[in-house]
């Protein structure tokens, strides 16, 4: 990640929630739908979040995966 797109993501974890959402939102609409193939009002995602949520244990942290890479 260059130097402007990590200052971007800092000043994006300072927003709300909300409005993080809401900036997640407008990015991937920006994204051809060929290269994301996911949508925040697709039903099946929130159905898949909610499963994920519901069994933290089998989860991995973002720092741990973010090493892996």
């Amino acid at each position: 990640m260059n130097k402007a797109t990590a200052g971007l993501f800092d000043a994006a974890m300072n927003l709300p929630e909300a409005d993080r959402i809401s900036l997640i939102s407008r990015l991937l609409e920006t994204m051809p739908e060929s290269d994301i193939g996911l949508s925040l009002d697709d039903g099946n995602l929130f159905e898949e979040l909610d499963k994920r949520f519901a069994d933290p244990g089998g989860s991995v942290t973002w720092s741990d995966l973010r090493a892996e890479g």
